[in-house]
């Protein structure tokens, strides 16, 4: 068995579309396989060595079983490095007084424009421990259609991972780098509306 990716350690090709609960299944199977409890009287150096596959096996279950880590991880491998929107890097770029690379999509250009008035205005009111009620509809009403479009991003996730899958069956490189250069946008687009959603919740919740 090779370990050279996750993918492989599993002895799965680099394909999105997988069988969750055939992956799951191998997990216990493995699981079992490297459990410490095995490996009690062996020597120090086969423990070690069975630890190490124990974490590799959990990292690679973790990562396989949900398809958006799966999505990140592939494009990883394929040497795409995805612009970091999560939490913890907007909240280290606050703390740092720097500017984090985000990029809006084009097509979320003017709803963000005016959701980040809208969060202003919200972030001062509660400052003021006033209550807004019109404004609090406007950005749940804005929540909303986030959410709705997180949904629609998954859609067409879900759609360029079949085209991805049949690019490898056909050895199709062309097929293969359309499919990946368009995750790559999606993926970003998926993480500037979780963000949105996120700030818009923190903004009601103050």
């Amino acid at each position: 068995m090779s370990h050279q990716d996750y993918f492989s350690f599993f002895d799965l090709p680099r394909k999105l579309t997988l069988d969750v609960v055939a992956l799951e299944k191998q997990f216990y199977v493995l699981s079992r396989k490297l459990h410490p409890d095995r490996f009690a009287s062996k020597p120090v150096a086969e423990q070690e060595a069975a630890l190490a596959q124990s974490s590799l096996l959990n990292d690679a279950y973790r990562t396989l079983k949900d398809p958006i880590a799966r999505t990140q991880y592939l494009l990883g491998l394929e040497g795409v490095e995805l612009e970091e929107q999560s939490k913890t890097a907007t909240d280290a770029a606050r703390a740092s007084g720097e500017q984090k690379k985000q990029i809006v999509p084009p097509e979320l250009l003017e709803e963000v424009f005016e959701l980040n008035m809208q969060l202003q205005e919200m972030r001062a009111a509660n400052q003021m421990g006033e209550d807004e009620p019109e404004l609090r509809r406007d950005l749940m009403t804005a929540k909303d259609s986030f959410d709705a479009k997180m949904v629609e991003t998954q859609a067409e996730l879900e759609g360029l991972w079949s085209a991805w899958d049949a690019g490898v069956d056909a050895g199709d490189e062309g097929a293969k780098l359309r499919a990946k250069d368009a995750m790559v946008v999606l993926l970003n687009k998926r993480s500037y509306l979780r963000n949105l959603v996120r700030d818009v919740n923190e903004a009601l919740d103050m």
